[in-house]
């Protein structure tokens, strides 16, 4: 009995089997928009791939911190971000929804083709034959 408690005794949840809840989602995905905004993704999921360790003494110091952020941020949003980063897959989550929201946003920005059938530079090309 005893060695099957201490089987399991230093067991910790895979990374694989994280899933957010749906306020989680919701609040990350905020947070996702936000970084895609000012086109900051790069950086962080830089940031978020070096500090993978360090996420849960990250959501400890939000929760540290609460008072001070609740005059920036909701404290239901900041507790509820705080949780999201006390599971072990949270970072993988956020690097590849990251990942997915840009691949979506710059898909939904690309230029639609030119419809007038000329090249947009042929301006250039006839001014610089005439000399001007």
């Amino acid at each position: 009995m005893i060695k099957q408690w201490l089987a399991h005794a230093f067991a910790v949840e895979r990374a694989e089997d994280f899933s957010p809840s749906e306020e989680q989602q919701q609040i990350a995905d905020r947070i996702c928009q936000e970084i895609i905004r000012r086109d900051m993704v790069t950086l962080a999921i830089l940031s978020l791939e070096t500090c993978r360790p360090l996420n849960y003494i990250g959501s400890q110091a939000i929760h540290f911190f609460s008072p001070f952020l609740s005059i920036l941020v909701d404290r239901t949003a900041q507790k509820t971000f705080a949780e999201f980063l006390e599971q072990r897959g949270s970072i993988d989550w956020m690097c590849q929804r990251l990942e997915t929201l840009s691949a979506s946003h710059t898909n939904d920005q690309s230029v639609p083709p030119n419809k007038g059938g000329t090249p947009v530079n042929s301006n250039l090309e006839t001014n610089s034959e005439d000399g001007s």
